[in-house]
């Protein structure tokens, strides 16, 4: 199991009503450690990333993402094993990046 992140934009497009989404940026190389974490947080139901099931699809909107920021940061200074790390600073680059685009959305996708 693990979680790809997908940085959605909303492209001026509209279909049945809703804007089309597209992906500009994708992780998928820390994907079975992002999903150990983000289990370990949705059990706790702490902060926003124990907003997030690792099992199903969630939507972070850029005011999500500035939130979430902070919590990623801790985290990561805290996390003893590397690759647990490298996933969190991974999610923390593409928060970043949700912030910096207006418009944009961050995508959790579980398998």
């Amino acid at each position: 199991m693990g979680v790809e992140l997908q940085l959605r934009v909303e492209s001026g497009a509209r279909r049945k009503g809703r804007r089309e989404e597209t992906v500009v940026r994708a992780s998928h190389e820390h994907g079975e450690a992002l999903a150990r974490i983000l289990d370990e947080r949705f059990r706790r139901g702490t902060g926003r990333l124990g907003q997030i099931d690792p099992y199903r699809d969630t939507r972070f909107n850029e005011q999500d993402a500035q939130a979430a920021l902070p919590e990623v940061y801790a985290l990561a200074r805290e996390w003893a094993d590397a690759s647990g790390r490298a996933a969190l600073l991974d999610l923390a680059e593409l928060l970043q990046e949700c912030v910096a685009r207006p418009g944009s959305c961050l995508w959790f996708i579980g398998d």
